[in-house]
């Protein structure tokens, strides 16, 4: 599955929009049912509205229905392995935890797989917002 996950995950890369840090992400999220949705980042002049590919694959899964997922797969442009940002690591927690596959494009490396909670401890959810004021 991995492999797949992989291929969709480089062939969204390919549609990246990163015109400022030339730094092109692909991301292939596998959902409960076994569908595999796509994202890659997009940037922005205006810098803070730029979106990773993570969350863009996680926005889009989620206009199409799916709310449970298993696994997500990122590639880089380069030859080191990468992982999602804080900010996408808490939207991915959201949606509870799954493991994260962290690849390259070169075959290099082996890719990394980590539970998303050890990327994120103590992840801030629903049940902290029942300790409002």
């Amino acid at each position: 599955m991995d492999e797949e996950l992989l291929t969709a995950a480089l062939e969204a890369q390919q549609n990246a929009y990163a015109p400022y840090s030339g730094f092109a992400v692909g991301a292939a999220l596998l959902t409960a049912d076994g569908q595999i949705i796509t994202g890659c980042n997009v940037e922005n002049a205006s810098y803070p509205l730029a979106c990773c590919a993570e969350r863009n694959a996680v926005y889009r899964a989620v206009a199409q229905g799916h709310r449970q997922f298993v696994r997500i797969l990122v590639v880089g442009p380069g030859p080191a392995l990468i992982s999602p940002c804080g900010g996408c690591r808490q939207v991915l927690a959201e949606f509870g935890d799954l493991d994260v596959v962290m690849a390259e494009r070169t075959g290099t490396q082996e890719p990394k797989v980590v539970p998303l909670h050890d990327l994120l401890p103590m992840a801030f959810d629903r049940k902290d917002l029942s300790h409002g004021v």
